[in-house]
Protein backbone atom coordinates (compact mmCIF):
# COMPACT_ATOMS: atom_id res chain seq x y z
CA UNK A 1 0.00 0.00 0.00
CA UNK A 2 1.14 3.53 -0.81
CA UNK A 3 -1.38 5.50 -0.62
CA UNK A 4 -0.57 9.62 0.05
CA UNK A 5 -1.95 9.22 3.60
CA UNK A 6 0.80 6.03 4.05
CA UNK A 7 3.33 8.53 2.35
CA UNK A 8 2.47 11.33 4.75
CA UNK A 9 3.05 9.21 7.73
CA UNK A 10 6.47 7.75 6.60
CA UNK A 11 7.51 11.38 5.45
CA UNK A 12 6.81 12.69 8.89
CA UNK A 13 8.49 9.92 11.21
CA UNK A 14 12.27 10.12 8.69
CA UNK A 15 11.88 14.06 9.56
CA UNK A 16 10.93 13.65 12.74
CA UNK A 17 14.38 11.69 12.59
CA UNK A 18 16.45 13.63 10.69
CA UNK A 19 18.38 15.16 13.95
CA UNK A 20 20.20 12.11 14.57
CA UNK A 21 22.33 12.67 11.76
CA UNK A 22 24.59 15.42 10.97
CA UNK A 23 24.59 17.49 7.87
CA UNK A 24 25.58 15.52 4.91
CA UNK A 25 25.38 12.30 6.99
CA UNK A 26 23.85 9.04 5.20
CA UNK A 27 20.39 7.97 5.80
CA UNK A 28 19.85 4.33 6.20
CA UNK A 29 19.31 2.47 2.55
CA UNK A 30 15.57 1.97 1.58
CA UNK A 31 16.09 -1.45 2.17
CA UNK A 32 16.28 -0.62 5.75
CA UNK A 33 13.14 1.56 6.03
CA UNK A 34 10.95 -0.76 4.13
CA UNK A 35 12.07 -3.34 6.59
CA UNK A 36 11.68 -1.13 9.63
CA UNK A 37 8.61 0.51 8.97
CA UNK A 38 6.76 -2.19 7.17
CA UNK A 39 5.71 0.08 4.13
CA UNK A 40 6.26 -1.08 0.26
CA UNK A 41 9.36 -0.02 -1.66
CA UNK A 42 7.54 2.80 -3.45
CA UNK A 43 6.24 4.54 -0.19
CA UNK A 44 9.75 4.78 0.76
CA UNK A 45 10.59 6.45 -2.48
CA UNK A 46 7.90 8.72 -2.62
CA UNK A 47 8.81 10.13 0.97
CA UNK A 48 11.84 10.44 0.37
CA UNK A 49 11.04 12.23 -2.74
CA UNK A 50 8.89 14.73 -0.34
CA UNK A 51 11.96 15.08 2.24
CA UNK A 52 14.23 15.98 -1.22
CA UNK A 53 11.65 18.19 -2.61
CA UNK A 54 11.80 20.23 1.34
CA UNK A 55 15.34 20.22 0.92
CA UNK A 56 15.50 18.36 3.93
CA UNK A 57 17.54 15.52 2.44
CA UNK A 58 19.87 15.09 -0.90
CA UNK A 59 19.39 11.92 -3.02
CA UNK A 60 22.96 10.86 -5.08
CA UNK A 61 22.10 8.32 -7.40
CA UNK A 62 24.66 4.94 -6.59
CA UNK A 63 25.46 6.16 -3.22
CA UNK A 64 22.33 6.96 -1.11
CA UNK A 65 20.42 9.35 1.21
CA UNK A 66 22.10 12.37 2.70
CA UNK A 67 20.83 14.44 4.86
CA UNK A 68 21.02 18.29 3.71
CA UNK A 69 23.49 20.55 4.48
CA UNK A 70 21.61 23.64 6.35
CA UNK A 71 20.88 26.82 3.70
CA UNK A 72 22.61 29.66 4.47
CA UNK A 73 19.62 32.53 5.28
CA UNK A 74 19.60 35.17 3.06
CA UNK A 75 19.82 38.92 4.58
CA UNK A 76 16.25 40.06 5.20
CA UNK A 77 15.19 43.49 2.65
CA UNK A 78 13.36 46.23 2.68
CA UNK A 79 10.04 45.67 0.54
CA UNK A 80 8.40 49.00 1.42
CA UNK A 81 9.28 50.45 -1.80
CA UNK A 82 6.84 48.34 -3.47
CA UNK A 83 4.06 50.38 -2.11
CA UNK A 84 5.37 53.34 -3.62
CA UNK A 85 5.70 51.58 -6.90
CA UNK A 86 2.44 49.46 -6.77
CA UNK A 87 0.08 52.83 -5.93
CA UNK A 88 2.06 55.02 -8.68
CA UNK A 89 0.21 53.86 -11.65
CA UNK A 90 -3.27 54.72 -10.14
CA UNK A 91 -2.66 58.29 -10.44
CA UNK A 92 -3.24 58.01 -14.38
CA UNK A 93 -5.43 54.61 -14.25
CA UNK A 94 -8.57 55.17 -15.37
CA UNK A 95 -10.02 52.37 -12.75
CA UNK A 96 -7.60 51.34 -10.25
CA UNK A 97 -6.03 47.66 -11.40
CA UNK A 98 -5.84 46.16 -7.70
CA UNK A 99 -7.60 42.73 -7.25
CA UNK A 100 -9.42 41.35 -4.64
CA UNK A 101 -8.96 37.78 -5.15
CA UNK A 102 -11.27 37.04 -2.15
CA UNK A 103 -14.22 35.93 -3.31
CA UNK A 104 -11.66 33.50 -5.81
CA UNK A 105 -9.77 31.71 -3.16
CA UNK A 106 -12.78 31.35 -0.77
CA UNK A 107 -14.03 28.27 -3.33
CA UNK A 108 -9.89 27.35 -4.31
CA UNK A 109 -8.65 27.36 -0.43
CA UNK A 110 -8.23 23.61 1.27
CA UNK A 111 -10.25 23.96 4.23
CA UNK A 112 -9.09 22.68 7.78
CA UNK A 113 -9.24 19.26 8.69
CA UNK A 114 -13.15 18.62 9.98
CA UNK A 115 -14.78 21.57 7.90
CA UNK A 116 -17.63 20.74 5.89
CA UNK A 117 -16.94 21.87 2.55
CA UNK A 118 -20.24 24.02 1.41
CA UNK A 119 -18.04 26.92 -0.50
CA UNK A 120 -16.51 24.36 -3.10
CA UNK A 121 -16.29 25.12 -6.56
CA UNK A 122 -15.46 21.79 -7.91
CA UNK A 123 -16.90 18.07 -7.86
CA UNK A 124 -15.61 16.51 -4.82
CA UNK A 125 -12.99 13.55 -5.68
CA UNK A 126 -15.80 10.69 -5.63
CA UNK A 127 -17.48 12.13 -8.02
CA UNK A 128 -14.32 12.67 -10.45
CA UNK A 129 -13.71 10.21 -12.73
CA UNK A 130 -10.60 9.96 -11.68
CA UNK A 131 -10.26 5.94 -13.34
CA UNK A 132 -11.71 7.60 -16.56
CA UNK A 133 -8.87 10.43 -16.52
CA UNK A 134 -5.79 8.19 -15.33
CA UNK A 135 -6.78 5.53 -18.40
CA UNK A 136 -7.11 8.70 -20.40
CA UNK A 137 -3.87 10.03 -19.46
CA UNK A 138 -1.99 6.95 -20.19
CA UNK A 139 -3.41 6.13 -23.00
CA UNK A 140 -2.91 10.00 -24.57
CA UNK A 141 0.88 9.56 -23.79
CA UNK A 142 1.33 6.66 -26.11
CA UNK A 143 0.14 8.47 -28.63
CA UNK A 144 2.04 9.70 -31.54
CA UNK A 145 3.00 13.13 -31.27
CA UNK A 146 1.63 13.45 -27.96
CA UNK A 147 4.39 15.38 -26.26
CA UNK A 148 5.31 17.91 -29.08
CA UNK A 149 4.05 21.11 -29.68
CA UNK A 150 0.31 21.05 -30.63
CA UNK A 151 -1.33 23.34 -33.30
CA UNK A 152 -1.59 27.32 -31.39
CA UNK A 153 -5.35 26.92 -31.81
CA UNK A 154 -5.86 23.64 -30.57
CA UNK A 155 -5.52 20.03 -31.67
CA UNK A 156 -8.67 19.67 -34.73
CA UNK A 157 -10.22 16.58 -33.16
CA UNK A 158 -10.58 18.45 -30.34
CA UNK A 159 -11.42 21.80 -31.90
CA UNK A 160 -14.44 19.48 -33.64
CA UNK A 161 -15.69 17.92 -30.85
CA UNK A 162 -16.23 21.26 -28.93
CA UNK A 163 -17.89 22.98 -31.90
CA UNK A 164 -20.09 19.93 -32.07
CA UNK A 165 -21.17 20.37 -28.26
CA UNK A 166 -21.74 24.24 -29.32
CA UNK A 167 -23.88 23.59 -32.11
CA UNK A 168 -25.40 25.93 -34.49
CA UNK A 169 -23.31 26.87 -37.54
CA UNK A 170 -20.29 27.18 -35.20
CA UNK A 171 -17.40 25.04 -36.76
CA UNK A 172 -13.91 23.54 -35.76
CA UNK A 173 -11.99 26.85 -37.61
CA UNK A 174 -13.77 29.35 -34.60
CA UNK A 175 -13.08 27.50 -31.57
CA UNK A 176 -9.77 28.09 -29.79
CA UNK A 177 -8.91 25.16 -27.44
CA UNK A 178 -8.04 27.52 -23.53
CA UNK A 179 -6.72 26.65 -20.47
CA UNK A 180 -9.68 26.49 -18.37
CA UNK A 181 -12.68 29.12 -18.59
CA UNK A 182 -10.76 31.26 -16.37
CA UNK A 183 -8.06 31.67 -18.77
CA UNK A 184 -11.14 31.90 -21.49
CA UNK A 185 -12.77 34.31 -19.89
CA UNK A 186 -9.38 36.86 -19.74
CA UNK A 187 -8.66 36.59 -23.13
CA UNK A 188 -12.37 37.36 -23.73
CA UNK A 189 -12.68 40.44 -22.10
CA UNK A 190 -9.23 41.95 -22.78
CA UNK A 191 -9.71 41.27 -26.63
CA UNK A 192 -13.41 43.28 -26.56
CA UNK A 193 -12.65 46.17 -24.23
CA UNK A 194 -10.11 48.67 -23.33
CA UNK A 195 -8.43 49.65 -19.93
CA UNK A 196 -11.45 51.69 -18.20
CA UNK A 197 -14.30 50.71 -20.01
CA UNK A 198 -17.54 49.90 -19.20
CA UNK A 199 -18.50 46.11 -18.65
CA UNK A 200 -21.99 45.14 -18.27
CA UNK A 201 -22.22 41.87 -15.66
CA UNK A 202 -25.38 40.25 -13.78
CA UNK A 203 -25.57 40.75 -10.29
CA UNK A 204 -24.98 38.97 -8.84
CA UNK A 205 -21.91 37.19 -10.89
CA UNK A 206 -18.86 34.63 -10.41
CA UNK A 207 -16.32 36.40 -8.40
CA UNK A 208 -13.60 35.45 -10.47
CA UNK A 209 -14.96 37.28 -13.37
CA UNK A 210 -15.19 40.95 -11.51
CA UNK A 211 -11.84 39.99 -10.38
CA UNK A 212 -10.62 39.29 -13.91
CA UNK A 213 -12.48 42.48 -14.97
CA UNK A 214 -11.14 44.57 -12.28
CA UNK A 215 -7.35 43.48 -12.82
CA UNK A 216 -7.96 44.25 -16.57
CA UNK A 217 -9.06 48.11 -15.94
CA UNK A 218 -12.60 47.34 -16.56
CA UNK A 219 -15.13 49.10 -14.51
CA UNK A 220 -18.49 46.10 -14.19
CA UNK A 221 -21.36 48.19 -14.05
CA UNK A 222 -24.22 45.39 -12.48
CA UNK A 223 -27.50 44.42 -14.35
CA UNK A 224 -29.91 42.28 -12.23
CA UNK A 225 -30.83 38.79 -12.61
CA UNK A 226 -34.06 36.85 -11.03
CA UNK A 227 -35.63 33.41 -11.57
CA UNK A 228 -35.34 33.61 -15.36
CA UNK A 229 -32.15 34.96 -15.82
CA UNK A 230 -31.07 38.87 -16.42
CA UNK A 231 -33.83 41.50 -16.54
CA UNK A 232 -34.14 42.88 -20.46
CA UNK A 233 -35.61 46.35 -19.46
CA UNK A 234 -32.30 46.81 -16.65
CA UNK A 235 -30.22 45.53 -19.20
CA UNK A 236 -31.89 48.10 -21.93
CA UNK A 237 -31.03 50.72 -19.53
CA UNK A 238 -26.92 49.98 -18.98
CA UNK A 239 -26.03 49.69 -22.31
CA UNK A 240 -27.93 53.60 -22.78
CA UNK A 241 -26.82 54.52 -19.98
CA UNK A 242 -22.77 53.22 -20.16
CA UNK A 243 -22.24 53.19 -24.11
CA UNK A 244 -20.57 49.76 -22.82
CA UNK A 245 -19.72 46.95 -25.64
CA UNK A 246 -19.45 43.63 -23.34
CA UNK A 247 -21.72 41.86 -21.33
CA UNK A 248 -20.68 39.11 -19.66
CA UNK A 249 -23.61 36.30 -19.36
CA UNK A 250 -24.35 32.70 -17.86
CA UNK A 251 -27.54 31.97 -19.42
CA UNK A 252 -27.53 28.58 -17.91
CA UNK A 253 -28.11 27.66 -14.55
CA UNK A 254 -26.15 31.03 -13.33
CA UNK A 255 -23.65 31.23 -10.84
CA UNK A 256 -24.53 31.77 -8.35
CA UNK A 257 -28.35 32.13 -8.27
CA UNK A 258 -28.71 29.06 -10.69
CA UNK A 259 -31.51 31.26 -13.11
CA UNK A 260 -31.65 29.81 -16.73
CA UNK A 261 -32.06 32.66 -19.47
CA UNK A 262 -36.31 32.17 -20.14
CA UNK A 263 -36.95 31.46 -23.97
CA UNK A 264 -38.52 34.59 -23.98
CA UNK A 265 -35.69 37.04 -22.93
CA UNK A 266 -33.17 35.10 -25.18
CA UNK A 267 -33.58 36.67 -28.15
CA UNK A 268 -34.13 39.85 -26.34
CA UNK A 269 -30.57 40.12 -25.18
CA UNK A 270 -28.92 39.10 -28.57
CA UNK A 271 -30.96 42.08 -30.30
CA UNK A 272 -30.20 44.89 -27.46
CA UNK A 273 -26.38 43.62 -27.41
CA UNK A 274 -26.71 43.34 -31.91
CA UNK A 275 -28.63 47.19 -31.08
CA UNK A 276 -25.60 48.90 -29.15
CA UNK A 277 -23.07 47.44 -31.25
CA UNK A 278 -21.62 45.34 -28.23
CA UNK A 279 -20.62 41.73 -27.80
CA UNK A 280 -22.23 39.04 -25.18
CA UNK A 281 -19.61 36.77 -23.79
CA UNK A 282 -21.19 33.78 -22.90
CA UNK A 283 -19.86 31.64 -20.07
CA UNK A 284 -22.14 28.11 -20.65
CA UNK A 285 -19.87 26.92 -17.83
CA UNK A 286 -21.89 23.68 -16.06
CA UNK A 287 -23.93 22.40 -19.08
CA UNK A 288 -22.54 19.16 -17.97
CA UNK A 289 -23.42 19.04 -14.65
CA UNK A 290 -27.16 19.33 -15.46
CA UNK A 291 -29.52 17.09 -12.79
CA UNK A 292 -31.24 14.09 -13.73
CA UNK A 293 -34.91 15.65 -13.32
CA UNK A 294 -33.35 18.68 -15.89
CA UNK A 295 -35.32 17.61 -19.10
CA UNK A 296 -33.90 19.24 -22.30
CA UNK A 297 -31.52 22.10 -22.01
CA UNK A 298 -31.87 25.34 -24.01
CA UNK A 299 -29.19 25.87 -26.53
CA UNK A 300 -26.21 27.67 -26.33
CA UNK A 301 -27.08 31.16 -27.06
CA UNK A 302 -23.85 31.46 -29.79
CA UNK A 303 -26.06 28.37 -31.32
CA UNK A 304 -28.90 31.42 -32.31
CA UNK A 305 -26.02 34.03 -33.25
CA UNK A 306 -25.69 34.23 -37.10
CA UNK A 307 -23.88 37.53 -36.78
CA UNK A 308 -20.89 36.93 -34.09
CA UNK A 309 -22.37 38.53 -31.56
CA UNK A 310 -21.59 35.92 -29.28
CA UNK A 311 -18.23 35.08 -27.76
CA UNK A 312 -18.81 31.47 -26.49
CA UNK A 313 -16.75 30.13 -23.41
CA UNK A 314 -17.37 26.35 -22.55
CA UNK A 315 -15.44 24.20 -20.73
CA UNK A 316 -14.18 20.57 -19.53
CA UNK A 317 -13.17 21.07 -16.21
CA UNK A 318 -16.17 21.49 -13.83
CA UNK A 319 -17.29 17.91 -14.95
CA UNK A 320 -14.05 16.43 -14.15
CA UNK A 321 -11.37 17.39 -12.14
CA UNK A 322 -9.65 21.07 -11.19
CA UNK A 323 -6.70 20.02 -12.74
CA UNK A 324 -8.39 19.25 -16.31
CA UNK A 325 -7.88 22.82 -17.32
CA UNK A 326 -9.17 22.51 -20.81
CA UNK A 327 -11.90 24.42 -22.01
CA UNK A 328 -12.75 26.37 -25.62
CA UNK A 329 -13.11 29.87 -27.27
CA UNK A 330 -15.79 30.01 -30.20
CA UNK A 331 -16.29 33.50 -31.76
CA UNK A 332 -17.07 34.17 -35.58
CA UNK A 333 -15.82 36.89 -37.47
CA UNK A 334 -12.80 39.20 -37.31
CA UNK A 335 -13.22 38.98 -33.48
CA UNK A 336 -11.50 35.58 -33.56
CA UNK A 337 -8.18 36.75 -35.06
CA UNK A 338 -8.02 38.86 -31.92
CA UNK A 339 -9.01 36.49 -29.66
CA UNK A 340 -6.14 33.89 -30.86
CA UNK A 341 -3.88 36.47 -30.75
CA UNK A 342 -4.17 37.59 -27.23
CA UNK A 343 -4.14 34.23 -26.44
CA UNK A 344 -0.52 33.26 -28.19
CA UNK A 345 1.13 35.74 -26.82
CA UNK A 346 -0.74 34.98 -22.64
CA UNK A 347 -0.53 31.48 -23.12
CA UNK A 348 1.41 30.26 -26.68
CA UNK A 349 -1.38 26.88 -26.33
CA UNK A 350 -2.55 24.32 -23.77
CA UNK A 351 0.05 21.69 -23.11
CA UNK A 352 -0.92 19.00 -25.84
CA UNK A 353 -0.46 15.96 -23.30
CA UNK A 354 -3.32 17.67 -21.77
CA UNK A 355 -5.64 17.77 -25.08
CA UNK A 356 -4.96 14.27 -26.15
CA UNK A 357 -6.02 12.86 -22.89
CA UNK A 358 -9.18 15.13 -23.45
CA UNK A 359 -9.80 13.45 -26.68
CA UNK A 360 -9.27 10.35 -24.90
CA UNK A 361 -11.81 10.96 -22.10
CA UNK A 362 -14.38 12.56 -24.15
CA UNK A 363 -14.25 9.58 -26.91
CA UNK A 364 -14.75 6.61 -24.26
CA UNK A 365 -17.76 4.99 -22.86
CA UNK A 366 -16.81 6.35 -19.75
CA UNK A 367 -17.64 9.33 -19.99
CA UNK A 368 -21.65 9.34 -20.74
CA UNK A 369 -21.25 7.08 -17.89
CA UNK A 370 -19.56 9.66 -15.97
CA UNK A 371 -22.17 12.27 -16.94
CA UNK A 372 -25.25 10.03 -16.08
CA UNK A 373 -23.76 9.04 -12.74
CA UNK A 374 -22.72 12.96 -11.76
CA UNK A 375 -26.55 13.72 -13.13
CA UNK A 376 -27.76 11.53 -9.90
CA UNK A 377 -25.54 12.45 -7.74
CA UNK A 378 -25.71 16.16 -8.53
CA UNK A 379 -29.89 16.10 -7.81
CA UNK A 380 -29.70 13.54 -4.78
CA UNK A 381 -27.45 16.17 -2.97
CA UNK A 382 -29.51 19.12 -3.91
CA UNK A 383 -32.68 17.36 -2.92
CA UNK A 384 -31.04 16.69 0.51
CA UNK A 385 -29.76 20.22 0.83
CA UNK A 386 -33.05 22.07 -0.05
CA UNK A 387 -35.25 19.47 2.29
CA UNK A 388 -33.12 20.08 5.38
CA UNK A 389 -32.72 24.01 4.42
CA UNK A 390 -36.75 24.12 4.97
CA UNK A 391 -36.71 21.62 7.94
CA UNK A 392 -34.01 23.11 9.65
CA UNK A 393 -33.61 27.21 8.55
CA UNK A 394 -37.02 27.86 7.70
CA UNK A 395 -35.95 31.61 8.12
CA UNK A 396 -33.75 31.47 5.22
CA UNK A 397 -35.11 32.20 1.83
CA UNK A 398 -33.98 30.13 -1.11
CA UNK A 399 -35.65 31.41 -4.07
CA UNK A 400 -34.64 28.97 -6.36
CA UNK A 401 -34.38 25.10 -6.22
CA UNK A 402 -32.45 24.95 -10.34
CA UNK A 403 -32.01 21.49 -11.75
CA UNK A 404 -28.57 21.59 -12.79
CA UNK A 405 -24.77 23.29 -11.31
CA UNK A 406 -24.08 22.17 -7.64
CA UNK A 407 -24.90 25.33 -5.54
CA UNK A 408 -28.33 27.04 -3.44
CA UNK A 409 -28.50 30.89 -2.95
CA UNK A 410 -29.67 31.90 0.04
CA UNK A 411 -31.21 35.05 0.84
CA UNK A 412 -30.19 35.35 5.28
CA UNK A 413 -33.06 36.52 7.62
CA UNK A 414 -33.46 40.87 7.61
CA UNK A 415 -30.93 41.95 10.71
CA UNK A 416 -28.38 38.88 9.81
CA UNK A 417 -25.23 40.08 8.79
CA UNK A 418 -23.77 37.77 6.69
CA UNK A 419 -20.23 38.25 7.73
CA UNK A 420 -20.99 37.26 11.25
CA UNK A 421 -22.86 34.15 9.85
CA UNK A 422 -20.05 32.88 7.74
CA UNK A 423 -18.11 33.30 10.77
CA UNK A 424 -19.89 31.58 13.34
CA UNK A 425 -20.90 28.94 10.73
CA UNK A 426 -16.85 28.04 10.39
CA UNK A 427 -16.97 27.74 14.52
CA UNK A 428 -19.53 25.31 13.75
CA UNK A 429 -17.54 23.42 11.41
CA UNK A 430 -19.27 24.17 7.80
CA UNK A 431 -17.50 26.91 5.47
CA UNK A 432 -19.57 29.35 3.52
CA UNK A 433 -19.17 31.50 0.52
CA UNK A 434 -20.64 34.91 1.96
CA UNK A 435 -22.91 36.87 -0.62
CA UNK A 436 -20.85 40.26 -1.04
CA UNK A 437 -18.29 39.45 -3.24
CA UNK A 438 -20.81 38.18 -5.85
CA UNK A 439 -21.99 41.52 -6.11
CA UNK A 440 -20.23 44.86 -7.98
CA UNK A 441 -21.92 47.16 -6.32
CA UNK A 442 -23.77 47.34 -3.33
CA UNK A 443 -25.82 43.87 -2.16
CA UNK A 444 -29.55 44.09 -2.00
CA UNK A 445 -29.20 42.00 1.07
CA UNK A 446 -27.51 39.44 2.92
CA UNK A 447 -26.57 36.54 0.89
CA UNK A 448 -24.73 33.00 1.17
CA UNK A 449 -24.10 30.14 -1.16
CA UNK A 450 -24.16 26.90 -0.48
CA UNK A 451 -22.06 24.63 -3.09
CA UNK A 452 -23.41 20.64 -2.75
CA UNK A 453 -20.65 19.27 -4.90
CA UNK A 454 -17.87 19.50 -2.77
CA UNK A 455 -19.12 17.32 -0.07
CA UNK A 456 -18.42 14.04 0.52
CA UNK A 457 -22.41 12.79 -0.16
CA UNK A 458 -25.46 13.13 1.36
CA UNK A 459 -24.51 12.51 5.29
CA UNK A 460 -22.36 15.24 5.47
CA UNK A 461 -25.07 17.79 3.69
CA UNK A 462 -27.38 16.40 6.32
CA UNK A 463 -24.72 17.33 8.93
CA UNK A 464 -23.19 20.54 7.64
CA UNK A 465 -27.44 21.63 7.88
CA UNK A 466 -26.97 20.89 11.44
CA UNK A 467 -23.93 23.36 11.77
CA UNK A 468 -25.67 26.08 10.12
CA UNK A 469 -28.76 25.56 12.68
CA UNK A 470 -25.74 26.21 15.31
CA UNK A 471 -24.53 29.12 13.88
CA UNK A 472 -28.10 30.64 12.82
CA UNK A 473 -28.92 30.11 16.91
CA UNK A 474 -25.34 32.11 17.84
CA UNK A 475 -26.32 34.94 15.24
CA UNK A 476 -29.55 35.26 16.15
CA UNK A 477 -28.82 35.00 19.77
Amino acid sequence: MHDSSSVGNLAKKLRNELDRYSPGGKLPSSRAIVERFRVSPVTVSRALAQLSAEGLVVTRPGAGVFRAEPSVSAPVGDTSWQEVALSADATTELVPRSVDASGVLATLAAPPSGIIEFNGGYLDPALQPERAMAAALARAGRRPGAWGRPPVDGLQELREWFARGIGGAITAAEVLITAGGQSALTTALRALAPPGAPVLVESPTYPGMLAIARAAGLRPVPVPVDTDGVRPRLLAEAFRATGARVFVCQPLFQNPTGAVLSAERRPEVLRMAREAGAFVIEDDFVRRLVHEDAGPLPRPLSSDDPDGVVVHVCSLTKATSPSFRVSALAARGPVLERLRAIQVVDHFFVPRPLQEAALELVGSPAWPRHLRSVAGELKERRDALSAGLRLRLPEFSVPHIPAGGYNLWLRLPDGVDESAFASAALRAGVAVAPGRPYFAAEPPAGHVRLSFAAVAGVGEITEGVRRLRVACDEVLG
